[in-house]
């Protein structure tokens, strides 16, 4: 308990203090026209209220990063994750997703790939847009997978009555969560419908808001009538992600995140309400975790902890919750073109990132209430620790020992929520990279002629993109996924190294960046070096399989692309590049 508030109160120091000091360093300007109103078309760029831009980004970055990253590098103990976290996400995580909202902001409401032309080349453009393009791939596929595993049913084994006990319960669960789901979806169409251009006071919105998510989670969680199979909820999945990612945002992707939002905010107070309380009934006045194990961990019979060397394993494994390279393309694909006022860049950018490192502490104080359950292997996944260890802690609570059931099944529940809001973002986000890839600098798609007006054609884009993405999330993304960590905090990387050139071609303060950008890649790239090395050692020892040398060529490549970039970048961050006009503005 101590743990998280003190927490708390740092993480409201380096908000104040340190995001209130960037935002003046970068000159950010509270009156200045922002793209979604500039550029308003009613599909991608729209305004909206800060809360509902909040609801958005918070819903789209958080994922299930923020509770499988602290959990699984619990095994190196209870002190430098919470380090990490607390340094990363003040002075890494959070100036990054400020600093990429920002310069889209200043780049028309573009992407991250735009920043980059403008003030490296149109070549670190291009490579990029692959890049990001590729991983956003590899998290449609995954995320889709894992949305259609919490929805599937499974067959029901007649000759073993223990396990038809377990599988029925875990469908009935799933579809639970599937109805919830879906209903969220149903009524954010309708809630975007009657809201569009009404001037509704904050308080209604807000109370109104809080009322669909209780009405929609009772109807769900009591009525699961809908039963399909893995294979079914991909395909459904598919044609969800596919309409969602082109429709207008304030018919669904808006409306829906908001809503959401408010499961999740309410996710976060049942935490705090059990991590506090419990300690107070003295259940959980300490860390049951040791303070440091370390520098090599070794998961043993545990079936989710991290193993390996302390560095770079932390840096990889806590992501969201630290620093997340996805987060740059979130606060630049989508928010950028949704926020009202320039101002509100630090509250939804820099404070987005401080409540998902809340979010992070929380998953710590969870793992250590059940922590000789996570050395044992008695639980299955980070999500299952999150829930156990928190609807533990509220069944202390005098009063609360029969909602342990029912809090572990919310909890569950909001975090599925989280990876379906990452997932139609991260589709969206990908059809924008796809787009930009095959126009030209200094063009708008509009412009374009030929096969290039086809390819950047939404519609086209986002067929693609969920083919590409569905296919492989039912094919077998986790032939691959292993790189998925470097592969992020890479993105992270490049992010930084985006904005500090932008920055210095502005004639702005950006040497704040210099050793965050210098760390991640170093991370990444020793990451990556040792994959290489125990992919060639595995091949030498004769295990020849399509895993190992996928693995081996994707870390080779993205070796290459990382330092082919930094090295362009920093030509330019140190004067000896060459920078378009447009850059400097």
């Amino acid at each position: 308990m101590l743990v998280l508030l003190i927490a708390i109160v740092i993480l409201i120091c380096g908000y104040v203090l340190y995001g209130g000091w960037l935002a003046k360093q970068w000159g950010v300007d509270k009156d200045r026209l922002t793209p979604a109103h500039e550029l308003e078309d009613g599909v991608d760029y729209v305004p909206a209220a800060p809360y509902v831009v909040l609801g958005h980004h918070f819903s789209s970055i958080a994922g299930a990063g923020p509770i499988n990253g602290p959990i699984q590098a619990a095994i190196f103990g209870w002190v430098p994750v919470l380090l990490w976290v607390l340094i990363g996400g003040i002075f890494f995580g959070a100036m990054h997703d400020f600093g990429a909202l920002f310069a889209s902001i200043r780049h028309k409401g573009q992407t991250l790939a735009t920043v980059i032309a403008h003030n490296i080349d149109d070549t670190a453009k291009k490579l990029f847009c692959v890049f990001s393009y590729l991983t956003l791939i590899l998290v449609v596929a995954a995320f889709a997978s894992i949305v259609a595993g919490t929805f599937a049913v499974s067959p029901v084994p007649l000759d073993d009555p223990v396990a038809a006990e377990t599988v029925t319960n875990t469908n009935l669960a799933n579809q639970r969560t599937a109805m919830i789901s879906l209903l969220f979806i149903v009524v954010a169409v309708v809630y975007g419908l009657a809201t569009r251009g009404r001037k509704i006071p904050t308080a209604v919105n807000i109370a109104s808001a809080i009322a669909i998510i209780v009405v929609v989670v009772a109807l769900g969680y009591s009525f699961p009538v809908i039963a399909l199979d893995n294979t079914a909820w991909m395909f459904i999945v598919g044609a969800y992600i596919l309409i969602a990612s082109v429709a207008p945002v304030w018919i669904l992707l808006q409306p829906r995140d908001y809503l959401s939002s408010y499961l999740l905010y309410g996710m976060i107070v049942l935490a705090l309400v059990g991590i506090i309380g419990s300690g107070l009934m003295g259940a959980s006045s300490n860390l049951n975790i040791p303070a440091f194990t370390g520098f090599v961990a070794v998961a043993g019979e545990s079936k989710i902890a991290a193993s390996g060397y302390l560095f770079p394993a932390l840096f990889i494994t806590i992501a969201c919750g630290a620093i997340s390279g996805f987060h740059s393309l979130v606060a630049s694909g989508t928010t950028s073109k949704q926020l009202d006022k320039e101002g509100q860049a630090q509250p939804i950018a820099y404070g987005g990132m401080l409540l998902e490192c809340l979010v992070a502490v929380i998953s710590l104080c969870a793992v250590a209430f059940v922590f000789s359950g996570y050395l044992d292997g008695t639980y299955a996944s980070p999500t299952q620790v999150f829930a156990a260890g928190l609807s533990q802690m509220l069944a202390v609570i005098p009063g609360l020992a029969g909602v342990e059931s029912l809090a572990y099944a919310l909890l569950i529940l909001a975090v599925s929520v989280f990876c379906l809001t990452s997932l139609d973002t991260a589709t969206r986000l990908a059809r924008y990279m796809f787009q930009e890839l095959f126009t030209p600098h200094g063009m708008e798609t509009a412009d374009l002629t030929g096969w290039r007006k086809v390819l950047t054609n939404p519609w086209v884009a986002t067929i693609i993109t969920v083919v590409l993405g569905v296919g492989l999330g039912m094919t077998g993304y986790q032939l691959v996924w292993p790189l998925f960590g470097a592969a992020n905090q890479l993105l992270a990387a490049l992010g930084l190294l985006a904005v500090c050139a932008w920055l210095g071609n502005a004639g702005r303060n950006n040497k704040m960046f210099y050793f965050p950008m210098a760390f991640m890649m170093v991370v990444t790239l020793v990451s990556l070096a040792l994959t290489v090395w125990n992919k060639l050692a595995a091949l030498a020892g004769g295990a020849v399989e399509v895993a190992t040398v996928l693995q081996l060529v994707i870390a080779v490549l993205l070796m290459i692309l990382a330092v082919v970039l930094a090295v362009k970048g920093v030509k330019v961050i140190f004067g000896k590049g060459d920078v378009s006009s447009e850059a400097k503005q």
